[in-house]
């Protein structure tokens, strides 16, 4: 009797919930009015934060959103990065690691906030390629970003398999996804106005029923070529009264909002760190909040790039890649802590709210960093024990030509005619290390322009010419981004041009690291990789010291931290606690110019770069 009583009174309750959460999904409604964000038919300014999942650890994402919760943030806003999701052609994941886009979006419902999505295709967000999947480079006269029947395809695939991810959380399902953006700052690429409108049909014809915008810079000819009649106008950034009055004038009737006001800015290699001026951030702010217009911070914390994710820029040079830290001097720094940025705009978006109205949330307990004492990894192998099989061409070949798209390639061949003088790669893509009969003979830069060499005479009837290219991010913003990685024209001595080549794929990837042997041999050969091994009472994040190696990749229990580099101002790597573990943990760090092991550190904060 006890255990029948029991089972109803589970199977009522179970029923009370549902009712519950069927009565809480019907409660609310997202749409516009002719100047203003209406939620439950009410006016509603969003105060976003933005931060994408794929730039931080999983078991992060929760500490990260309570954290924009705690500053005043009512919304986050995240981009979805086509690439991250769709590596090869028909190849989804979006369940591995930070890839559980379902997952992410539930947690920001979890946390009583609302979502504003940015999902491409085109995202920029200084990520590889602005997040559009570099096999799609593969093809030789490919159009981006355009009505290309290729590039549509790929693009409408994409878009009908994220829309299975998101239909359930749509506001008008009952989930915390208020709208989604039409691609991204489209009028500083193009003006073609059919691809945008056909991208916001293809979302409408999979089922998402949310409203859209676009967000462009604040000129006139940005907003004519990137706006849409109907969408919500973004504005990157909205600061004065100014730039809302042109959106008006250009796209009227829709609600405009600030879709990026920046508290920090992006750095790429050979730079200072981008430390923006706080006091003009808080300005602007401020005439946001006065004038109740809406706001998303770009970005409210950056996180990091992993791996090969880091973009590129064409702008004071023609390749400036960026670090791999995305800390972007936000005011939620890369490990998850609070900064005096943080703490401005929690002071001054706090003071705004009504009176009666609790207090902002606790800021929540960053994760705990800890430091790792010296330790001294060992050669372990090189790239040189490590070759595969070759790909013989008369030509060089782009990385995307033989389906590889990141990591290194080696162009080998032997020298007949002329032996020695001024080599010439038009153009690398984007660093090299050269070889003359296994000797290290100099390096070439794309980011500094240089791609001349002196070749000394050997004195060998055929010397062998060895040009191993790294290639780096792909630009992520503007017109040049076809960016395809390796050797992309053609290799010259003395005005000749170098024929009958060997290519070596290089790809570093799991599969590739994995299957790293030693031959045994101390090849006194740049391209080195050293291993080392370290143990842990407990874990925290921390970040590996890298400051006496010179450029290289690093990988630690597998998983890829970024790369590193000597000219910094980045010195130092990131790894989130989820990368370690109590016991043994292994470090594995390929160098392109140090041959001799040398020690490596864990810190507790990016300081001393």
């Amino acid at each position: 009797m006890i255990k029948r009583s029991l089972l109803i009174f589970m199977v009522m309750g179970f029923f009370m919930a549902s009712s519950s959460i069927n009565a809480q999904k019907a409660k609310h409604t997202f749409k516009f009015s002719a100047t203003e964000f209406l939620l439950d038919d009410e006016p509603f300014q969003i105060i976003s934060g933005e931060m994408h999942p794929a730039r931080i650890e999983k078991d992060c994402w929760r500490q990260r959103i309570q954290m924009a919760k705690a500053m005043g943030c009512n919304t986050i806003s995240a981009s979805v990065f086509w690439n991250y999701h769709e590596s090869e052609e028909g190849l989804f994941d979006f369940s591995t690691e930070n890839r559980n886009i379902d997952e992410f979006i539930k947690t920001v419902q979890d946390e009583d906030m609302w979502l504003i999505l940015r999902p491409g295709p085109y995202v920029c967000a200084e990520w590889e390629l602005g997040g559009i999947p570099p096999y799609l480079l593969r093809i030789p006269d490919i159009k981006l970003r355009c009505m290309d029947p290729r590039y549509m395809a790929a693009a409408e695939r994409y878009i009908v398999r994220l829309a299975e991810e998101i239909r359930p959380w749509l506001v008008t399902k009952g989930g915390p996804i208020l709208m989604i953006q039409i691609e991204n700052e489209y009028g500083s690429f193009g003006n073609d106005r059919n691809y945008m409108i056909n991208l916001k049909e293809v979302w409408a014809a999979n089922g998402i029923d949310v409203p859209t915008f676009t967000g462009d810079g604040t000129t006139t000819s940005m907003l004519e070529a990137g706006t849409l009649p109907g969408s919500a106008v973004g504005l990157d950034s909205g600061g004065s009264p100014d730039d809302f009055e042109l959106a008006a004038k250009i796209n009227p009737g829709v609600p405009i909002f600030s879709s990026e006001t920046y508290p920090g800015w992006l750095t790429h290699w050979g730079e200072k760190w981008a430390r923006p001026d706080t006091a003009e951030l808080l300005k602007e702010v401020k005439f946001l909040m006065d004038n109740k217009k809406s706001f998303n911070l770009y970005v409210i914390h950056g996180g990091t790039n992993f791996g090969f994710t880091a973009g590129a820029n064409s702008g004071s040079k023609e390749y400036e890649p960026d670090v791999t830290s995305y800390d972007y001097d936000a005011p939620i720094n890369e490990q998850g802590w609070v900064t005096p940025k943080y703490l401005a705009l929690r002071n001054l978006i706090g003071s705004y709210l009504p009176k009666g109205v609790r207090k902002l949330p606790k800021i929540p307990d960053p994760v705990p960093a800890i430091e790792i004492p010296l330790f001294f990894p060992e050669r372990f192998t090189s790239i040189w024990d490590n070759l595969p099989l070759p790909v013989e061409s008369e030509t060089t070949k782009t990385f995307e030509d033989l389906g590889q798209d990141y990591g290194l390639m080696l162009y080998k061949t032997e020298l007949t005619g002329h032996k020695a003088g001024k080599l010439i790669v038009s153009d690398i893509h984007d660093y090299a290390t050269i070889f003359l009969n296994g000797e290290y003979t100099g390096f070439l830069d794309r980011r500094e322009g240089i791609n001349t060499l002196e070749l000394p005479d050997s004195n060998i009837p055929n010397p062998v010419l060895e040009i191993l290219v790294e290639g780096m991010g792909r630009i992520n913003f503007g017109r040049n981004l076809i960016d395809r990685k390796g050797i992309t024209g053609s290799v010259t001595i003395n005005g000749t041009t170098i024929m009958n080549w060997k290519l070596y794929k290089l790809p570093m990837d799991k599969k590739f690291i994995y299957n790293l042997r030693s031959s045994g041999r101390v090849v006194n050969k740049q391209g080195v990789f050293f291993r080392g091994l370290f143990s842990l009472a407990y874990t925290g994040d921390t970040y590996f010291d890298l400051s006496n190696y010179t450029k290289g990749i690093v990988w630690v229990n597998g998983h890829n931290l970024g790369r590193y580099w000597e000219i910094g101002p980045q010195k130092r790597l990131f790894c989130p606690s989820s990368f370690i573990k109590p016991g043994l943990n292994e470090i594995l760090i390929l160098d392109l110019r140090v041959t001799d092991a040398r020690p490596v550190r864990g810190m507790t904060s990016m300081e001393g770069n």
